[in-house]
């Protein structure tokens, strides 16, 4: 299933970007118009945090980035703000590429990788890459960014995801740490004690979308299931992927978690958690900044996802990665950027991974040596317990086309806020993953 090329066998050079954005039809197919025309040679680079972002310290980071880079190159870049509605859940990245106006450099999370890897899109990094800093990203980390070999995005972070909940709703409930749940049954008894008229006791996803489903690939994983055969077949129908879609049902049924969620969606702790809108919220280690920056008087504990009976501890990881374009106005200016920014040896970039992961943000460094030089700040406190508790667990975010997430988002819903049997709908689902898989001809699904 893997070509040498970033041009799948049988496609022209007016490839196709098929599947919209996170929130689209998985049929919406996007022809690449050639190269972007633009009135100068400045790189635009999309993302959604600066210029016109709302979390300083990130949009510092940002600017200080690019103005750094400007200040000595030729090549300059340009920071071109998307809003996060726009650029996550959106069309509006996809549908940029369709029309030749595609950014020269952006961000892509592995969920939607093989979208613009198969779309014949993305630039090879490997050459502006020096070997040491090659070897510096874990293969657990990079791999998803990978083809035959070559890198095709550095990311700027790993995020794990966990539970976070509201120490004064556990009060009033008259629980305490102690109480934090440790299995799925738990998590639903402790769920519906928190809930109250006005407060929900437990929080999942509940908008369809490339982020709903990295929340519940762990659930999946946790009980021994995989949508995918080593053979390449569906592993969709099984045990534990009924398993999965079912708590995220009962929890739901239950009345203890909410249809809709606010603000953002489910990956928005201040609006949910932090709102008093619910007193448990699955969300990843980007939540420590954001309650700090956003929610500093509402205290909060943090503990690992809960397991099944005679299931195993799993978590997953994601994060955004930088990619160039390669049909964009200068593709190797544009790979060599990135690896100035993200992946060279230099101790500047090194630390920019640091300050990105520990004063922007809170995250997981990607690179070892960033690790090393972050020192105590991955080891202390509320990034201590991810650090040593919850990021050991960790499993990458897996990469699949398009059509692999409809299906699977599909049956999210149906079962999660449709009603839908969940075995039943494993099953066709199953049988919708096989037939598109049986004539995949793009990039390895990991």
């Amino acid at each position: 299933m893997t070509h040498t090329s970033n041009m799948p066998s049988g496609w022209s050079r007016r490839s196709i970007l098929k599947g919209g954005a996170a929130l689209g039809a998985a049929g919406l197919a996007l022809p690449f118009a050639g190269k972007a025309f633009a009135q100068d040679n400045t790189l635009s680079f999309w993302q959604f945090y600066a210029p016109g972002g709302d979390v300083k310290p990130q949009v510092d980071w940002f600017v200080k980035m690019v103005a750094d880079w400007n200040a000595t190159q030729s090549e300059q870049v340009a920071l071109e703000y998307v809003v996060g509605s726009e650029y996550i859940g959106g069309t509006k990245l996809a549908t940029s590429f369709a029309s030749g106006q595609g950014p020269d450099i952006f961000i892509i999370s592995p969920g939607d990788f093989l979208r613009y890897y198969n779309g014949g899109v993305l630039q090879d990094l490997t050459p502006a890459i020096e070997e040491a800093a090659r070897a510096d990203f874990p293969e657990s980390v990079i791999a998803n960014r990978m083809v035959d070999g070559k890198i095709f995005g550095v990311p700027m972070e790993v995020e794990p995801m966990a539970f976070y909940y509201s120490v004064k709703a556990f009060e009033e409930a008259g629980l305490n740490e102690n109480d934090v749940p440790t299995t799925w049954e738990q998590l639903l008894e402790v769920g519906k004690k928190l809930t109250t008229a006005e407060r929900y006791g437990v929080l999942f996803e509940t908008n369809p979308g490339y982020y709903q489903n990295f929340t519940w690939y762990p659930f999946m994983w946790q009980g021994g299931g995989e949508f995918q055969s080593a053979e390449g077949k569906s592993a969709f129908d099984s045990p534990a992927t009924v398993q999965a879609l079912k708590l995220w049902q009962d929890a739901v049924n239950s009345g203890a978690a909410p249809r809709q969620v606010l603000g953002g969606g489910g990956g928005d702790i201040v609006a949910n958690l932090g709102s008093g809108y619910c007193a448990m919220q699955n969300v990843g280690i980007w939540g420590i900044s954001a309650m700090d920056n956003n929610a500093p008087d509402v205290p909060y504990g943090i503990f690992k996802l809960p397991v099944p009976t005679g299931g195993k501890y799993v978590t997953v990881g994601g994060g955004w990665a930088f990619v160039a374009n390669s049909k964009g106005k200068n593709p190797e200016a544009a790979a060599k950027f990135i690896a100035w920014a993200l992946a060279s040896m230099a101790p500047d970039s090194v630390q920019r991974v640091v300050d990105w992961c520990t004063v922007a943000k809170s995250d997981m460094p990607p690179r070892n040596s960033a690790l090393a030089a972050g020192g105590d700040a991955f080891n202390k406190g509320n990034m201590g317990i991810f650090g040593t508790q919850i990021h050991p667990g960790t499993r990458a975010e897996p990469r699949v086309p398009p059509e692999v997430y409809k299906i699977i988002s599909d049956a999210i819903q149906q079962t999660q806020l449709g009603g839908a049997d969940p075995q039943a709908t494993a099953t066709a689902a199953s049988q919708q993953l096989d037939a598109f898989l049986a004539s995949y001809t793009g990039a390895p699904i990991l």
